[in-house]
């Protein structure tokens, strides 16, 4: 008999939705945990970055009505911001906790590794599980130069009581660029530094170098092909030196060059688990190479957005897997995702680089919504959709969308793309109106085939 029918390493959202679907069937569980209750998304990453982000949204909204009834546009009080940030996101930890005793869901607050197939070592304690799942996320990559410990990370920034009056982001990916929008709305000397010429390579680039060329025209500078040597403090100050002999001076430094899943130290070698520095392998099942032993979210070696819903939508097949409603292997619907920067670019399905690589297959429309519904888009003139559809069926089969409300639009064409809905059958729907949303689909609707 062993202690639990399910056991846990991590208690982030790749773990605790199942933990919860197996405990509603009547299932033992518990989780070990060695950092906060509930993950990185929830206590350092997603929950603090769209609670600190929004007031800058709503100021980039109010700025492009200056002159149309807004003669003055408030400025952000970090201080104050991040006073409420504190109250708001840092007890939610003991919230999920409190769920998850309720539950009747045990946490050992230890560091946990497999001793073997059924046991897990939770610190000093020993605990044996019919089947285990690794959650446990990734961590912020250092860089390995003199100076590194100067360098900060996404962690250290969602949490900072006062903005430095100047900051340097290493990396130009999606932390970086969306730190930085914040950073040029507070009107702080703020520079991106970033080894090739690439900034957000995933994203459609024609929306990306949008995004640039407004954060510059706020006094942003990017430092392409710039390699980072060594950072040293300099008086207050500190110091970035670049294997060209060139330097900058500034005052913070932010370090995002990506993060790497958390592998070590869970004793996968031991029992022969495949793993990388890019993550554990699992089979279409998310089973790794031990059968009862499964894996889910960012810790995973796998191809699809490392992202929040994916680790939800994971953690969810998983438990079905274990309380055998399902055999199937997993099979991910269209993933859209969303940076935050100001404005938002998002995409979904078939990338626009690939719509570009296979015309044969694939046509393009690009809808100018802002210049064409100004009075839905909120002022955005340059707000603006392209749609990637099927030559074979006509049907919407990707998407990229730049504005404010990128990632209603990117929700809208996930559901549109899931479900194969045709013009037809999106007509025969009614939404509000005037919205965002009804303007997207409005604007759709006679690029899709009628049946």
């Amino acid at each position: 008999m062993y202690d639990y029918d399910v056991v846990f390493i991590g208690s982030g959202h790749a773990c605790w939705h199942a933990a919860l679907m197996l405990r509603k069937a009547g299932k033992r569980v518990a989780f070990v945990e060695e950092d906060t209750v509930a993950g990185t998304c929830t206590n350092f990453g997603c929950n603090a970055k769209i609670l600190l982000d929004t007031p800058f949204d709503y100021v980039d909204g109010l700025q492009r009505f200056q002159g149309m009834g807004i003669d003055q546009v408030p400025s952000v009080n970090w201080a104050e911001l991040m006073t409420y940030k504190k109250k708001v996101v840092n007890p939610m930890h003991k919230v999920l906790e409190g769920m998850f005793a309720q539950a009747g869901m045990p946490v050992y607050h230890a560091h946990g590794s497999l001793v073997d197939a059924h046991t897990v070592q939770a610190g000093e304690e020993r605990i044996t599980a019919g089947y285990i799942v690794l959650g446990t996320g990734e961590h912020p990559r250092k860089l390995s130069i003199p100076g590194a410990e100067l360098v900060h990370d996404s962690r250290d920034f969602l949490d900072l009581d006062q903005f430095p009056r100047r900051v340097a982001f290493i990396g130009a990916g999606i932390i970086s660029m969306e730190f930085a929008s914040i950073a040029a709305q507070m009107g702080v000397e703020t520079t991106i530094i970033q080894h090739d010429d690439q900034v957000l390579r995933m994203y459609p680039q024609k929306y990306v170098s949008r995004v640039i060329a407004k954060m510059e025209s706020q006094g942003v500078t990017f430092l392409m092909n710039h390699n980072v040597a060594e950072v040293r403090k300099s008086g207050d100050s500190v110091e970035v030196l670049f294997a060209d002999g060139t330097s900058l001076v500034t005052d913070y430094v932010l370090g995002a060059t990506g993060r790497q899943p958390n592998v070590d130290g869970l004793g996968l070698e031991q029992l022969g688990i495949k793993f990388s520095e890019r993550g554990i392998e699992v089979d279409d099942h998310m089973r790794t190479t031990v059968p009862n032993v499964y894996a889910s979210g960012d810790c995973v070696l796998k191809r699809i957005p490392k992202l929040t819903p994916t680790a939800t939508f994971e953690s969810n097949y998983i438990a079905t897997q274990i309380l055998g409603l399902s055999t199937a292997p997993i099979q991910y619907p269209v993933i859209p995702n969303l940076v935050f920067t100001l404005p938002r670019i998002s995409q979904v399905g078939v990338s626009l680089d690939e719509a570009q690589r296979h015309p044969e297959l694939w046509r393009t429309e690009t809808v100018e919504y802002g210049k064409r519904l100004l009075f839905e888009a909120k002022n955005e003139a340059d707000a603006e959709f392209t749609f990637v559809f099927s030559k074979e069926t006509g049907l919407l089969a990707g998407a990229a969308f730049y504005g404010e409300d990128a990632g209603v639009w990117a929700d809208l064409a996930t559901l549109v793309i899931n479900q194969k809905l045709t013009g037809l059958a999106l007509s025969q729907m009614v939404f509000t109106f005037p919205t965002e949303s009804q303007g997207m689909l409005s604007l759709l609707i006679p690029l899709l085939p009628l049946q």
